[in-house]
């Protein structure tokens, strides 16, 4: 109450002055007691019109934009311009304290790899990231204030939108059949909702994989697992003769060998997608690779064709020896199945103008569509899977050179016409291919793989 108090003796003082210097006025001409009470009126009307001077003023800061301090008077409103000002200036800080975590907060959402959607309890759009405007077709500041409904009309997304019941998610084509998007939808606050959107297109499409791998690996080993059932049946149950007997033995080793061969493969395929990147300190000469898979080419080709390899003098590469000789025999066998006798297999290995190595097999057989190339490394995608059984393929050596390349930095380069054969690359970076001259140019070779 201090202010109270000294507002009420300033007033008093100030009347006080006004009825004295009025009674010495009025003194002179003998009208004291009206000169002593014009004296304090004027006083009193001086004072007040100061003070109201001051609320003025006080008044006019605050209908402004308060970025200057308040009027600096003594007195009461001194006292109150400060303590508004002090009150103004707090409340701006813990605002714009609010505002940056804010903005922090929805930096971290824009970041989320899931998309995030605010609706409000009309179901209108308050906010939405970057992910989620993707994902519904959206334009995050154009579309604020819009009804969701109106924006997104997938059946499925408005069906389960209005049912209220989210318990699960629901799933539709995103915009434009980019994509399959998952929705999940969470109730807050007072009617509003947090609507959770992800790209599952590539969950879906690996799911689909599992699906049709655990399909294919059923099927291969059902088919061999149903003829050696037969012949143990019929060995069992029909008397045979020895030449008889001789070809169904021979009919069920093929199957066992196919089998073996299929479990083979799969077992390969494991070990490479579960295993470590391969080092590039580990150097494997080609020429050896070479020599290895020359022979059993040789092999399985029984001098129906002409095999050619060339070019792997002093070349080596720095992987895993097991997995790229695994990659360079597949593509020299199928070369070899898939070409008719009489037809040339040649294996090369050369280096492009920016150091990477090339191991190219090329056969004269006959041939591939240009539509089957984009998926000839799928697991068990087969031109011809008739053909295919034909020639002993499990339909995952491809997928195997794929992988092979893929964990040693490289890629597989495929080109193919029908009636003209096929060309097959396995193209190894710069960083593991050398040549081999000696111990100089080892070491230069090696620093050079280490800085990488």
């Amino acid at each position: 109450m201090e202010w109270l108090a000294s507002r009420l003796l300033s007033a008093v003082l100030a009347v006080l002055a006004g009825s004295i210097v009025g009674m010495l006025v009025g003194g002179a001409s003998h009208w004291v007691a009206l000169g002593s009470m014009l004296g304090a009126v004027v006083a009193a009307f001086f004072h007040g019109s100061y003070d109201a001077w001051r609320a003025q003023r006080f008044m006019k800061w605050l209908r402004s934009e308060r970025d200057g301090a308040a009027p600096r008077d003594s007195g009461f409103w001194g006292e109150l311009g400060y303590r508004v000002e002090r009150s103004v200036r707090l409340l701006e800080h813990r605002v714009e304290s609010e505002n940056e975590r804010l903005t922090q907060f929805l930096s971290a959402i824009e970041a989320s790899p899931n998309g995030v959607l605010l609706l409000d309890a009309n179901d209108q759009i308050e906010w939405c990231n970057s992910v989620a405007a993707d994902h519904f077709g959206l334009d995050p500041q154009r579309d604020r204030r819009q009804r969701v409904t109106n924006l997104v009309r997938a059946p499925a997304f408005v069906a389960y939108l209005q049912a209220g019941l989210y318990d699960e998610a629901v799933s539709f084509a995103g915009p434009g059949s980019r994509g399959t998007v998952s929705v999940l939808v969470r109730a807050y606050g007072d009617g509003q909702k947090l609507v959770l959107s992800q790209d599952v297109t590539e969950r879906e499409r690996n799911d689909a994989m599992r699906r049709d791998f655990v399909a294919n690996v059923s099927h291969e080993i059902r088919t061999p697992l149903t003829v050696l059932s037969g012949f143990i049946e019929t060995m069992s149950s029909l008397p045979l003769s020895e030449a008889e007997r001789r070809r169904v033995l021979e009919l069920m080793s093929q199957q066992t060998v196919r089998m073996q061969t299929l479990v083979g493969d799969l077992l390969t395929l494991a070990q490479l997608e579960g295993s470590p990147r391969p080092a590039s300190d580990r150097w494997v000469p080609v020429r050896k690779i070479f020599m290895q898979v020359q022979a059993d080419a040789e092999a399985l080709s029984a001098g129906r064709h002409s095999v050619e390899f060339s070019g792997a003098d002093s070349v080596q590469v720095a992987g895993a020896e097991g997995e790229i000789l695994s990659a360079v025999a597949n593509l020299v066998n199928n070369a070899v199945r898939y070409t008719p006798t009489g037809g040339r297999v040649d294996v090369s290995w050369t280096v492009r103008a920016d150091g990477h190595g090339v191991l190219e097999v090329r056969d004269s057989g006959i041939g591939i569509a240009r539509e089957h190339l984009p998926r000839l490394t799928e697991r068990f995608y087969r031109v011809d899977g008739s053909r295919s059984r034909d020639t002993g393929g499990t339909g995952l050596g491809l997928s195997i050179v794929k992988h092979v390349a893929q964990r040693h930095g490289g890629e597989l380069e495929i080109e193919s016409e029908p009636g003209k054969g096929s060309c097959f690359r396995l193209v190894f970076p710069a960083a593991r291919t050398r040549v081999d001259n000696g111990p100089a140019d080892t070491r230069r070779t090696l620093d050079r793989v280490d800085s990488i």
